[in-house]
């Protein structure tokens, strides 16, 4: 149930029903638009949505879904339900174009694998079509949508004797023509043509007399007369007749058609519904990829709204037409806080907000992908109120307060706890007192009726009922009090000023009268709005730096981890390199004592003779360059021989440093990394090669959570992002910023 009568007016769910027509391809689809209506069953509600999802999904991700010949064959169908009635042979090319496009999508669903397309599959499985329906259209009529000669013997015959006659009778004319032209009785360059449907010749009146025939026409002028000459006025009656026996025949085969088709009526209509709700599947879907929309996350059989950035679909429309940014609005309301009063100041966006909570419900409830994130909870409710606008009647004699009057009592007496009431400047119209007063107590009213409801107000009393009464809660349509002009964001718990003064002072409005003013409403009522305001614009700077900071020390903690990890890696490879360093000096000290050995015991051996002393030397000297003379390596001790002093002091050659140039690297990459990348303004292949390096980067240092920067725009860059993010198994996740920080123009990803 809604109200008013002009509900959808109220919130412009009459321009988005006309855009889905504008979508459809046939009649057929747009008189489901027409029937579109408000449902309460949460399971038609949700096999609705499942529909415009799944063909959401066939138009961007799969290819080859047929989109022509949509057409309404079903009045056609229901007037050959009837014996000796037909179809003419244009009806039958259309009967044959549309059929195909039923086979074809038909046969696009059978080839795909049901649980790809599990709902529509449902739907495609229920049709059937006779398959010999097409192959005796096509036995009837040709490409061009004709009658075929060959349709049946007699038709065959028919054609070929008219054929036959048609060409005695255009030989004979051309003869009287040329004949008549070389006498001078015909207008120059006089051709044959037509006239009751005949072969003619024309003649200049004044010698009309001069060729037997029958006149059938003369020029406007009167100076030329049509002619057909005596020999072949027979031969054209007998044309006439074959062409009326044709016409019989072609009736004839007809009827037979539509006998032929008479039982397979109630299944080919069944087709045709099916055809044209597909149609209208399809123009939701594409109307939900024009605004943005998805399936929510969840669809609860009772009131409840947890919605994430959810935007005015027409409002997105417009102004993503105009290369603007709609600001996405997340709103919750539940059991325990039902009821939101929104202020704010004027053209602050409280109205929008209203309207967008209308009508992306009435959306839902209607069967269409709201324009909100995929991860938002939608509720059922049974009934929508809204009282927003100017209905004062000349006609009834109802000023704007009366009509909002008549609208609160209508509220008070059919609102329950699975209603949903929507009002705009909540009190106005009247006396500010009274209409505040009277505004207050209906609001207690519908608190103790446990239903859910957004209002928009001005009124502090209204403002100050969050406070006192359970279930109702503030919010307020921020505004940037130094810059002076409204943020467009609802910021729930608190309420909003009006900023009267502030707006004012800033377009001019004389001082003298706003200093009265200020003194008639007195200072404090003044400096309570615009503290207000200030507390939230400040409390909004504070969460953005405590997000900053907490980013910050994640990251300086996760890097003196990284050090830590680092160091005592070095530590044990510095160890377990001087241990082999050791080893390797020590086998080093061995060979080389036996070789000096040797070479002494020979020496002694010969009692010194030249040639062996000589060797021997030569021997030692071999050694020498064999090894390297370096510096001590500090923490390695060279153990003394055990009988005689090396030749000289023997160390290992120096081992190479295998972790210096990842430090170095490492710490270069480090010190430079930032935690927000700018792919803005780049190509998209530009943009993916910079993502792709700055992910690996991220990786390779451990980086716990980082930004990319892409803006929203047209959505291009942020889908490249997104898809990317997807193929990498080391992101954690990947989510939206908070509204306040960016919104979806900044992506967020957390690493394993």
């Amino acid at each position: 149930m809604v109200y008013p009568s002009n509900f959808e007016q109220k919130l412009g769910f009459d321009i988005i029903r006309q855009l889905i027509k504008e979508h459809c391809l046939s009649s057929l689809g747009q008189q489901y638009v027409n029937e579109i209506c408000f449902s309460e069953d949460r399971e038609e509600i949700v096999k609705l949505l499942t529909y415009t999802e799944e063909f959401r999904k066939v138009l961007l991700f799969d290819e080859g879904f047929p989109s022509q010949d949509y057409y309404d064959m079903t009045s056609d169908l229901l007037h050959i339900r009837i014996e000796g009635t037909y179809m003419e042979h244009e009806q039958l090319s259309t009967l044959k174009l549309s059929l195909f496009s039923i086979i074809q999508i038909l046969t696009f669903f059978n080839t795909r694998p049901e649980a790809k397309y599990p709902e529509l599959h449902l739907l495609a499985r229920e049709i059937s079509i006779e398959s010999s329906i097409l192959k005796k259209i096509e036995k009837i009529i040709d490409e061009k949508s004709n009658i075929r000669d060959d349709a049946s013997p007699a038709l065959k015959k028919i054609r070929k004797d008219r054929s036959a006659k048609q060409a005695i009778v255009e030989k004979k004319i051309k003869l009287s023509l040329k004949a008549a032209s070389k006498a001078g009785w015909t207008p120059e360059d006089a051709g044959i043509t037509v006239r009751d449907g005949r072969l003619v010749i024309p003649l200049l009146a004044k010698y009309k007399r001069q060729l037997s025939g029958f006149v059938h026409d003369e020029s406007s002028t009167g100076q030329t007369v049509y002619l057909e000459p005596t020999d072949v006025l027979e031969t054209n009656n007998e044309i006439r007749e074959l062409e009326y026996a044709e016409r019989r025949e072609v009736i004839r085969i007809l009827i037979k058609f539509a006998d032929f088709l008479r039982p397979y009526i109630d299944d080919l209509l069944q087709a045709y519904h099916f055809l044209g709700f597909i149609d209208f599947i399809r123009a939701k879907a594409l109307f939900a990829i024009s605004i943005n929309a998805t399936y929510p996350g969840k669809v609860e059989n009772f009131p409840v709204i947890t919605w994430n950035e959810a935007v005015h679909p027409l409002l997105y429309l417009s102004h993503t037409g105009q290369n603007k940014l709609v600001v996405p609005m997340t709103l919750s309301l539940n059991s325990s806080e039902r009821i939101l009063v929104v202020s704010g100041p004027n053209a602050g966006g409280k109205s929008v907000c209203l309207k967008t909570v209308g009508l992306l419900q009435y959306m839902l409830q209607c069967g269409l992908l709201p324009s909100a994130k995929e991860n938002s909870g939608f509720g059922v409710f049974k009934k929508i109120f809204v009282d927003i606008g100017d209905e004062q009647s000349l006609e009834n004699d109802l000023s704007t307060y009366t009509s909002k009057l008549l609208n609160i009592k209508y509220f008070l007496e059919n609102l329950d706890e699975n209603s949903l009431f929507l009002i705009d400047e909540f009190g106005t119209g009247t006396d500010p007192g009274l209409g505040g007063a009277i505004a207050e107590a209906s609001l207690e009213k519908f608190n103790e009726q446990n239903s859910f409801g957004v209002v928009t107000t001005h009124y502090s009393n209204l403002k100050l009922l969050a406070g006192k009464l359970n279930g109702v809660i503030n919010g307020a349509m921020l505004f940037d009090s130094g810059k002076m002009k409204p943020l467009y964001q609802l910021k729930t718990g608190k309420p909003g000023s009006s900023f009267a003064f502030e707006i004012a002072n800033q377009i001019g409005f004389p001082k003298d009268v706003l200093k009265n003013a200020a003194l008639v409403t007195g200072k404090k009522q003044l400096d309570f709005e615009k503290e207000l305001q200030d507390i939230e614009v400040e409390k909004n700077e504070i969460a953005k730096k405590a997000v900053e900071i907490k980013v910050a020390d994640e990251f300086l903690d996760e890097l003196i981890k990284k050090y830590q990890k680092l160091t005592e890696e070095l530590e044990k490879s510095k160890y377990e390199i001087l241990l082999k360093a050791r080893e390797d000096a020590l086998h080093l000290l061995r060979d080389s004592n036996k070789v000096i050995e040797k070479t002494i015991k020979e020496i002694k051996e010969s009692q010194a003779d030249k040639e062996i002393t000589k060797k021997g030397r030569a021997e030692v000297d071999k050694l020498k360059e064999n090894l390297r003379v370096i510096p001590d390596a500090p923490g390695l001790q060279t153990p003394e021989p055990r009988k005689q002093k090396p030749l000289t002091t023997i160390i290992p050659t120096q081992q190479p440093q295998p972790y210096q140039g990842y430090i170095d690297d490492f710490q270069r990459k480090l010190v430079s990394f930032q935690v927000t990348i700018d792919l803005r303004g780049k190509r998209a292949d530009e943009a993916l090669s910079l993502l792709q390096r700055y992910i690996d980067d991220a990786t390779l240092l451990s980086i716990p959570e980082v930004r990319i920067l892409h803006g929203k725009g047209n959505g291009i860059l942020r889908q490249i992002t997104r898809e990317y993010l997807g193929s990498v198994k080391e992101v954690k996740k990947y989510i939206d910023e908070v509204p306040e920080h960016g919104g979806s123009g900044i992506t967020v990803i957390s690493f394993k």
